[in-house]
């Protein structure tokens, strides 16, 4: 008989991942070394039986009683993730939010590093952007395959989203976080996220009712 396939993990158990990984370094940082589902939920506001589920698809990490020891966990789910590695990033766009999203120190410790800044405007080209110079997006594709980077950050008008993305993913780019508030249609194998804050806004003012 042929090996049992087992089922693919929904997409919204990765998508807590990340979230249980910086409360563990929260938790780290602040001296601890053992915590449980409980601590681990009251923190993030998800139910410890939610969890637990979770983290089964990625076998067991603790022990009833005892709880999960921190660093073990995560070194786990950094493999899980794969940001026990250092990725490369594209970022396409240098204005404002480009050079933001250049300045934020927040990436290099989480496993992944700017490697190049690319812009389509002649203005743009040569200028300085913390260690970075802008380049043009003519450079952009042979760059991509020259270095191999595979994650690209869209922080360009929503009209030039949809053909920025048709460049990166035919230089070879896998996954786009989208800065852009547009929805981009790429490849089933090319994996997209998405950062719109007035969409954000708009959820919360829902609830903003007298």
């Amino acid at each position: 008989m042929p090996d049992k396939v087992s089922p693919p993990i929904p997409d919204i158990v990765i998508g807590r991942l990340p979230l249980y990984l910086r409360a563990l370094k929260r938790l780290e940082q602040e001296g601890k070394l053992v915590t449980s589902s409980q601590e681990l939920g009251s923190r993030l506001d998800i139910s410890s039986a939610q969890i637990r589920k979770d983290l089964s698809h990625f076998g067991g990490f603790g022990k009833q009683g005892t709880g999960y020891h921190i660093d073990f966990l995560i070194e786990r789910l950094q493999a899980v993730l794969q940001v026990n590695q250092e990725w490369k990033v594209a970022l396409v766009g240098a204005g404002n939010l480009g050079a933001a999203i250049s300045h934020y120190r927040g990436f290099q410790d989480r496993g992944f590093r700017i490697a190049h800044i690319f812009d389509s405007s002649p203005e743009k080209l040569g200028e300085a952007i913390g260690e970075h110079r802008v380049r043009s997006v003519q450079e952009m594709a042979a760059l991509i395959a020259e270095e191999d980077i595979k994650i690209a950050m869209l922080a360009v008008p929503a009209s030039q989203a949809q053909a920025v993305a048709d460049q990166l993913v035919q230089a070879g780019i896998r996954a786009i976080l989208n800065y852009a508030p547009i929805n981009i249609n790429v490849r089933a194998d090319v994996e997209v996220q998405y950062i719109d804050p007035v969409s954000h806004l708009q959820h919360m003012t829902y609830y903003l009712r007298d």
